[in-house]
C-alpha cells in the first residue's frame, strides 16, 4: 500500500511516500524552488515522490491539518476580539473565503496537475494538524510504546498535545488549546528580538548563552502563568498576535523597556538577556510537563515533534533529567514533518485494516534522515559539465583522502553525497564541513561562507563511537537535536578577564580542543554519525580523525543566509562559487577553487532574501 502525506499552504510544505508502512520518500519544497520555507502546493517534492513510487498507483493521501477546524478557530478568535482586529481579518478573509476554506479542491486540481489518478476524491483525507506531529514522532520511532508531545504555534485549535502509543495505536489524551501556545510565546520573542517569526527562532536559541536570563522572572509574573504539572495560560493583553498584524503590543514594550529591534539595528546586550530568558522560561516549562506525564504515565519512552521540538537546548535538558530512558525526535519536527505523519496516520487507521502492525527498527525507521533525491555518478558529471565546472573523477579511498587532508589543512569544504536529508538540519549529505580545531574557522564560516551573524554556533558532527569521549552525551543523536557539553577533559578554563566579558565579547575566547563548535556556554549541538546510515560520511570523519587525532568535524547547511539547504549538483556548485568554499566534492567529482573559471563567480550574498 502506497500513502502520500502532504504539507502545504502555512510554512515548509512537504510531501512524504509509505510504503506498506515503510518511509521510501519526504522531501521540502524549498529545496526544489529554491524559496525559504516555500508554504506553497509541493508539486515538486510531490512529483519527487512519484518517481519514488516508480509507477505504482497511490491507494491514498493525506492532507496534514482540517482546514475547516482552523477556519473555526480564526473566525471564533476574530469574535472573541471584535471590535479588534479588523484589519487582521480584512486581510485574511479574502483569502480563506477565496481558497483556503475550499483546499480539498485546490488538492485536488494541484494533484490532478501531476497525475490524473491522484484526482480522485475518494483517495484524499485529512488528518488534524497535531496528530500529524505526533504520528511523525511515534510511528518511525524504535519504541513499541511511548509518550509523545507535540509543542508549536498552533495548528487547527491545539498548540500542545500529549499522546500515547501502544503497538499501531496512538491516541492524544490531553491538549493546551490557542491561544496559549508556548511556540507563540518563543516566536514573540523572535519577533522583539529582530529575528522573522517561523524562520529565525534557531537564533534566538543560539543568541541565548551570551545573556543572561534576567527578564525570566518577569516573564513568569506578566506572561505565562506555568503550573507545577507543566500546563499554562498567556496572559493576551501583552500580545497582538490573536488579532493584529505583529506578534508583541504597546505593553510588551513597555515591560521590556522598548520597541521591537529593528533587522538592521545592532544587537545589544538587552537583546541577549532577553533570549536567555525566553530560552529559560522554555526550559522549565517542558521539563514540568516532561516530569508530570512521565509520572502520570509510566512510560519510560518519550517522543517529541512540532516546531518547538527543534529546541535543541531544551530537548538536551529533558533527556539529562533522567525521566526516560530513551528519547526520539522527529527530524522535520516542524510542519514539513506534518506530511510523514499524515501518510503514517493514513497507513496506520485501524478503520481500514486491523492486520497491520506496527514496525520498529533501532536505532529508528527515519534511515538517517537521508530520504531525498540522489544522483548517479554520470547524472553528476553531465550536470557539472553543463554549468561550466573543472572537476576530477577519483575513486572512493582517493575521494575520502582528498577531502579529508582538505579539512585538516584548514579549507572549508562542501559536501554534496547521496540522498538529501530531510528536515532543517544538513546531516552530511548536503553539507559545508571544517576543522572544529580551528580557532578562527566559526568566524570564518560565518561572515565568508554563510553571510550570516558571527554569533551563530556551529555543530559538531562526531562518530558515535566515540561522543562519550568528547560530549557529555553518551546516546544517539543522529539529527542534531540535543546540546550537550563539551568534556572537561577537553575545556580550556577561562581567565579571570574572559569571564567578565559580556555578549559578544565572548565569542572569540578559546575555551575547548575543538574552539569552532564550542558554544559560549561550553555546549555544543551534537549530530552522531553511524557508519549504518552514512558510511562515506563515516569515513571522512574516520580518516580525518587518523590524519588529527580529532574524531569531530564542523557540520553547518550547505548554503548561504535566506538560501534553502542546496538539493542539486548545479545548486552546490553556485554555492561553492559564490562563497569562500575553497574544496566541493561530489559524488566522486572533487572540485577545487582555483582551478574553477573565475568569470562563473557569483555574488551571493545579495542573491537571496535575510531571514
Amino acid at each position: 500500500m502506497l500513502v502520500l502525506g502532504i504539507s502545504a499552504f502555512y510554512h515548509d510544505s512537504a510531501a512524504a511516500l509509505l510504503g506498506d508502512g515503510q518511509i521510501l520518500a519526504a522531501a521540502q519544497e524549498e529545496r526544489f524552488t529554491r524559496k525559504k520555507h516555500d508554504p506553497g502546493f509541493p508539486a515538486h517534492a510531490v512529483a519527487y515522490c512519484l518517481e519514488e513510487a516508480k509507477g505504482a498507483a497511490i491507494d491514498e493521501i493525506v492532507f496534514y491539518e482540517k482546514p475547516f477546524l482552523k477556519f473555526e478557530r480564526l473566525l471564533e478568535t476574530y469574535v472573541a476580539f471584535a471590535p479588534r482586529g479588523f484589519a487582521s481579518f480584512r486581510t485574511a478573509m479574502p483569502l480563506w473565503i477565496g481558497e483556503k476554506l475550499f483546499q480539498r479542491n485546490l488538492l485536488l486540481r494541484e494533484l490532478a496537475a501531476l497525475d490524473l489518478a491522484l484526482g480522485d476524491r475518494e483517495k484524499l483525507r485529512f488528518c488534524e494538524h497535531h496528530y500529524s506531529h505526533a504520528a511523525s514522532a511515534y510511528y518511525p520511532s524504535p519504541f513499541p510504546s511511548a509518550l509523545v508531545l507535540t509543542m508549536d504555534g498552533v495548528g487547527e485549535w491545539a498548540t500542545t498535545t500529549a499522546a500515547i502509543g501502544q503497538g499501531d495505536d496512538l491516541n492524544i489524551v490531553k491538549e493546551i488549546r490557542f491561544p496559549h501556545s508556548l511556540g507563540l510565546l518563543y516566536s514573540a520573542f523572535t519577533y522583539y528580538t529582530g529575528f522573522k517569526v517561523n524562520s529565525g527562532e534557531y537564533k534566538v536559541m543560539g543568541l541565548a548563552p551570551y545573556g543572561e536570563p534576567k527578564y525570566a522572572q518577569t516573564i513568569f509574573e506578566h506572561l505565562i502563568d506555568v503550573k507545577p504539572d507543566g500546563s499554562f495560560k498567556l496572559d493576551l493583553d501583552y500580545f497582538s498576535y490573536c488579532t493584529g498584524l505583529t506578534m508583541t503590543d504597546d505593553r510588551f514594550d513597555v515591560l521590556f523597556g522598548g520597541p521591537p529591534r529593528r533587522p538592521d539595528e545592532l544587537l545589544e546586550q538587552r537583546h541577549m538577556d532577553l533570549a536567555a530568558s525566553i530560552q529559560a522560561v522554555t526550559d522549565e516549562v517542558m521539563l514540568r510537563l516532561t516530569r508530570a506525564l512521565a509520572a502520570e504515565t509510566g512510560l519510560k519512552n518519550l517522543c517529541l515533534a512540532g516546531g518547538v521540538a527543534l529546541n535543541c537546548v531544551a530537548n538536551g535538558k529533558v533527556l539529562r533529567d533522567g525521566r526516560f530512558d530513551e528519547i526520539f525526535i522527529q527530524p522535520a519536527a516542524g510542519d514539513a514533518g506534518g506530511a510523514l505523519g499524515a501518510a503514517y496516520a493514513g497507513y496506520y487507521d485501524d478503520k481500514r485494516d486491523k492486520t497491520r502492525k506496527l514496525v520498529t527498527k533501532r536505532p529508528d525507521s527515519m534511515q538517517g534522515a537521508y530520504l531525498g533525491p540522489s544522483y548517479a555518478q554520470a547524472d553528476i558529471e553531465r550536470r557539472l559539465t553543463g554549468v561550466g565546472a573543472l572537476y576530477e573523477v577519483v575513486g572512493d579511498g582517493d575521494l575520502i583522502e582528498q577531502t579529508a587532508a582538505a579539512l585538516a589543512a584548514g579549507q572549508a569544504v562542501g559536501w554534496h553525497q547521496g540522498r538529501m536529508e530531510f528536515g532543517p538540519r544538513a546531516l552530511g549529505a548536503r553539507s559545508i564541513l571544517g576543522d572544529p580545531r580551528s580557532p578562527t574557522m566559526q568566524k570564518a564560516l560565518n561572515l565568508k561562507v554563510k553571510y550570516r551573524e558571527s554569533f551563530r554556533p556551529f555543530a559538531p558532527s562526531v562518530l558515535r563511537e566515540r561522543v562519550a569521549d568528547w560530549f557529555d552525551l553518551d546516546a544517539d543523536s543522529p539529527y542534531m537535536l540535543l546540546v550537550a557539553d563539551v568534556k572537561a577533559s577537553h575545556c580550556r578554563a577561562m581567565t579571570g578577564a574572559e569571564r567578565a566579558l559580556f555578549g559578544i565579547d565572548k565569542l572569540n575566547v578559546l575555551r575547548s580542543d575543538i574552539p569552532a563548535v564550542t558554544h559560549v556556554d561550553y555546549s555544543a549541538r551534537i549530530q552522531t554519525v553511524h557508519k549504518e546510515t552514512n558510511p562515506r560520511y563515516h569515513a571522512l570523519i574516520s580518516r580525518f580523525e587518523e590524519l588529527t587525532g580529532c574524531p569531530v568535524l564542523v557540520n553547518t547547511s550547505f548554503n548561504v543566509r535566506g538560501e534553502p539547504i542546496v538539493c542539486t549538483p548545479e545548486d552546490a556548485f553556485g554555492c561553492f562559487m559564490g562563497t569562500e568554499i575553497e574544496f566541493l566534492a561530489i559524488g566522486n567529482c572533487v572540485l577545487r577553487k582555483e582551478r574553477q573559471n573565475p568569470a562563473l563567480a557569483r555574488d551571493y550574498k545579495q542573491a537571496f532574501e535575510a531571514d
